[in-house]
């Protein structure tokens, strides 16, 4: 390994250790301990170790083709501390910043959606709603004022023709009266036999169901 390469890896490893420390704080940030199950925060750990392993393996690749020396991990711990030391405080700084603007945005634009989306859609169903339940009921209002007027025009009509029939009924002769009189007993006592028929048998019908 030349000089130079193993400059580029001091440096690069220096630089690898202050990354670490930045994600580090902000894996610490997003995680919330606390509020996490063990199980959970376990995982995570694994997984936050494993990649930051293999970042750092995949940039040793590209900068000395992966060979590992002994200065390799000081330069990563003297990155680190150079972080923890000189870099910290600005980072999560800079980093709350950045997620309350990502906030701030994220309230506006669920703001903005919300006037401008949301609340038009819901106000135009309720129009929507009010003009049907308005015709709804006007049309209901109108058949009912439909049936009133013809139910009163009917009652008339029906007045009108038991006048007529009476005043016929009046200028018949005494004969054809009482023929009619005899035929009107007959139908009515035959409807009636019938109709105490039906009546018997549904009331035998009920008795053997029971």
């Amino acid at each position: 390994m030349t000089l130079s390469t193993q400059f580029v890896t001091m440096l690069s490893m220096i630089g690898m250790g202050s990354l670490f420390g930045a994600m580090f704080d902000t894996y610490q940030r997003f995680l919330k301990r606390p509020k996490r199950k063990q199980w959970i925060v376990f995982l995570n750990d694994i997984l936050f170790w494993v990649i930051q392993a293999l970042i750092i393996f995949y940039t040793l690749f590209l900068v000395n083709k992966g060979e590992i020396r002994f200065y390799i991990f000081l330069a990563l711990l003297c990155g680190f501390a150079a972080y923890q030391s000189l870099l910290k405080g600005m980072y999560l700084r800079l980093l709350e910043f950045l997620i309350q603007t990502v906030i701030s945005i994220y309230r506006f634009i669920k703001k903005t959606l919300h006037l401008l989306i949301f609340k038009p859609i819901v106000g135009l169903v309720q129009l929507i709603t009010v003009i049907f339940v308005a015709l709804g009921r006007g049309l209901w209002t109108l058949v009912k004022l439909i049936l009133k007027v013809l139910q009163f025009i009917l009652n008339i009509i029906l007045g009108i023709v038991k006048k007529i029939l009476w005043i016929f009924w009046r200028l018949l002769p005494k004969g054809l009266k009482k023929s009619v009189e005899k035929l009107y007993n007959r139908i009515a006592g035959n409807f009636k036999k019938i109709t105490n028929f039906f009546t018997k048998w549904l009331n035998k019908w009920k008795k053997r169901k029971e």
